[in-house]
């Protein structure tokens, strides 16, 4: 690991495409670990990564290491989200419109402890803020048992660092998305639950 400081940068629109396969890399490394024990492929997530280079509003918070990508945060108006981010929210009486969807954020073990994960957070409310209809932001993350024997001896759970940058958990939205787990064979369906946070009041 590089002695450096860390530089962010958020890239949108064409300039994100020379990333992604950097971007692949590091969703298929992260993802394997738990809660996710996602088993991914590259050709597979440079298509779904290429919509944050097409999709209106979308942008992606990188972490640079000497140049290097070591982290990427996403994000993207709710409403150019696939339905099954986006419907949860229509058929409870949101308008997708005043949300921002924040998706994955990625980091090397070894870059993590050192303040990224919250600059990832700030980074994106300031550019969700761009967007004058937006109200508020969310993110969802996947819902394990306690009790799974895959859960890592000491591991502890995100809830708390997400409350302190003002998330609260909305157990009443919810989604389902199906992957294949590690050592798995076929895709299984999954539950995760949104988490909001009020960007601005009302105008």
């Amino acid at each position: 690991m590089s002695s450096t400081a860390i530089s962010l940068r958020t890239v949108s629109g064409e300039a994100l495409r020379a990333h992604l396969d950097d971007l692949a890399r590091l969703r298929i490394t992260v993802f394997r670990e738990w809660p996710y024990l996602y088993e991914g492929d590259e050709a597979y997530e440079r298509r779904y990564l290429a919509r944050y280079a097409e999709a209106p509003g979308a942008a992606v918070v990188l972490a640079m290491d000497d140049g290097r990508v070591v982290g990427a945060s996403t994000c993207l108006p709710l409403a150019e989200e696939d339905e099954e981010i986006s419907a949860p929210f229509r058929q409870a009486g949101w308008d997708p419109d005043t949300v921002f969807y924040f998706g994955e954020s990625v980091l090397l073990p070894e870059y993590r402890g050192r303040g990224i994960g919250v600059a990832f957070f700030a980074e994106r409310e300031a550019w969700a803020l761009r967007f004058p209809r937006i109200l508020w932001s969310t993110f969802c993350a996947v819902e394990r048992d306690a009790a799974d024997p895959r859960r890592p001896e000491g591991y502890t759970p995100l809830d708390s660092f997400w409350g302190k940058r003002g998330y609260e958990k909305r157990p009443d939205l919810a989604c389902t998305l199906a992957w294949r787990e590690v050592d798995g064979t076929e895709e299984i369906p999954h539950r995760l639950t949104f988490w909001l946070k009020r960007l601005r009041e009302t105008s």
